[in-house]
């Protein structure tokens, strides 16, 4: 590693350290006592608003805006970032991250009320046609604080990572799972990867929406399966990998002796960037459903956490502790336990895992799933880079720019298969490290907008009403497409 990169490398490290993790767990609690728990108590709404779908006449559905967000949520990370955190932290780091998932899910519901809230009509006639409005952190930025320079500056960011950095990482993953499990030339699932991509964002928002909608689900609900497959094989296993993680999380298993803490920081951590929750990655799906209050798509957002982190991850971590497919390595470089060898966290670490139910399976099957979901997550990033380009040119038509952007897009994609990435990697974690905390320090000074937002869906809940939004009688300004829509229903009410 050159000085350079090196330099790169400590500021990211400091971007993304403990601090960022429990800040997001920190809001994620004073929400949740403040919202008395909502994300236990509106489960049922949840579920309701997902089989209602649409509530009003065009945009996505609650369904379709879940789908989308999972995109981004659910990726390698689920898998490779699981193991790290079991590698560093010891099987009680996944309690701590179920932990996390629960309290700190309130983050998303902020993020994804707050993109409703202050979302926009777009006069792109790509996202018109997809039936779309369009939010997201800009929006709440600009609209919500006031802060328009800075609102264009975290667009910028969004657009330059998601659109020609971040891609390139996803790829990275996919080329070398696949050089091990098949000997395949990184240069071949380069191209592979590349074509899909042109395939579908040169079929526009439309196609895009379709493609996630039908991938993202066979994607989680056939890696539950297999997961569950292998839990199942190892079910005399079950209870002691259960005692275990929880031994181990509050530092009762003499073999991991004195980690509790390191449990606790890897947990956290984990749960934050696997969920991308507080990253702000989701805002841009959230804001695209039609919904009749922001509340609504808050619940929605919130669910997608569930799935991501107590569904994926859990299943993950468990299928990995039955199998005792891991090793512990404390921060001193000490190994506590040695299951595995010289096999390197990560994604080896659930091809062991798949091997018990059946040997030599393991690695195809982990890289045709890091193929599948880094390839709906590359989709979820051009969602995002164009999404923030949208913002930067006033939410009109700009094809020579769109233009760039996709080409840009299969540029990196295809550079990220076969060139090294550890400085870009730097470059990229610094981005995504300064458009987190900006984000988070915004949902800081919104959450009291956020709080009364909750009231107000509470209030009518509790009258037994469907909830409506009405941001004039709660005194929100900024809020032009539901003020819009307002005085749109109020000019064709009939007169008595």
């Amino acid at each position: 590693m050159d000085a350079a990169t090196e330099i790169l490398v400590n500021i990211a490290d400091l971007l993304w350290s403990a601090p960022m993790a429990y800040t997001v767990l920190g809001l994620g609690a004073v929400l949740t006592l403040a919202m008395k728990g909502v994300q236990f108590r509106r489960m049922p709404d949840m579920v309701r608003q997902l089989r209602e779908g649409s509530d009003v006449t065009g945009g996505l559905s609650s369904y379709q805006a879940l789908v989308m967000a999972l995109a981004s949520r659910v990726g390698v990370g689920s898998i490779a970032g699981v193991a790290t955190a079991i590698g560093a932290g010891g099987p009680g780091a996944l309690l701590w991250m179920a932990v996390t998932g629960l309290v700190g899910c309130t983050v998303g519901y902020a993020e994804a009320t707050l993109s409703q809230t202050f979302k926009r009509r777009v006069t792109d006639e790509d996202r018109r046609e997809a039936g779309e409005d369009i939010g997201g952190m800009p929006y709440y930025i600009r609209h919500g604080l006031n802060l328009p320079k800075v609102a264009a500056l975290i667009a910028l960011l969004g657009l330059v990572g998601y659109g020609f950095l971040f891609p390139g990482f996803q790829v990275s993953t996919i080329a070398a799972s696949s050089e091990r499990a098949f000997g395949i030339p990184p240069i071949v699932p380069a191209l592979v990867v590349t074509a899909m991509i042109g395939a579908v964002i040169f079929g526009g928002t439309t196609r895009i929406v379709k493609v996630t909608q039908v991938l993202v689900p066979f994607l989680a609900v056939g890696y539950l399966i297999l997961a569950f497959t292998v839990i199942a094989v190892n079910i005399e296993a079950v209870p002691e990998a259960i005692s275990l993680i929880v031994r181990s999380a509050f530092g009762q298993e003499p073999m991991l002796a004195g980690m509790a803490g390191a449990a606790v920081a890897w947990g956290v951590r984990r749960a934050v960037f696997a969920s991308s929750n507080g990253l702000g990655e989701a805002t841009f799906a959230a804001a695209a459903a039609r919904t009749s209050h922001p509340g609504k798509q808050g619940l929605v957002q919130t669910f997608s956490i569930y799935i991501d982190v107590l569904l994926i991850c859990m299943a993950t971590g468990l299928m990995i502790v039955v199998s005792g497919s891991y090793n512990v390595t404390d921060a001193s470089g000490a190994v506590r336990i040695d299951n595995l060898g010289d096999v390197p966290v990560g994604p080896n670490w659930v091809q062991a895992s798949i091997d018990t139910l059946a040997h030599g399976w393991g690695a195809g099957f982990v890289a045709v799933a890091v193929l599948l979901f880094g390839f709906a997550c590359l989709l979820a990033y051009f969602y995002v880079a164009s999404s923030n380009l949208l913002y930067l040119v006033g939410g009109k038509k700009s094809p020579g720019w769109s233009l760039v952007l996709k080409l840009g897009t299969l540029t990196i994609v295809f550079l990220g298969g076969i060139v090294p990435a550890e400085t870009i990697w730097a470059i990229g974690d610094i981005g995504l490290g300064l458009i987190t905390w900006v984000n988070l320090g915004s949902l800081v000074m919104l959450a009291p907008l956020v709080y009364r937002i909750y009231r107000d869906y509470e209030r009518q809940r509790g009258l037994g009403l469907d909830p409506t939004f009405d941001p004039q009688a709660l005194g929100i300004k900024g809020a032009d497409f539901w003020t819009e829509s307002h005085e749109s229903a109020a000019a064709q009410a009939p007169r008595s």
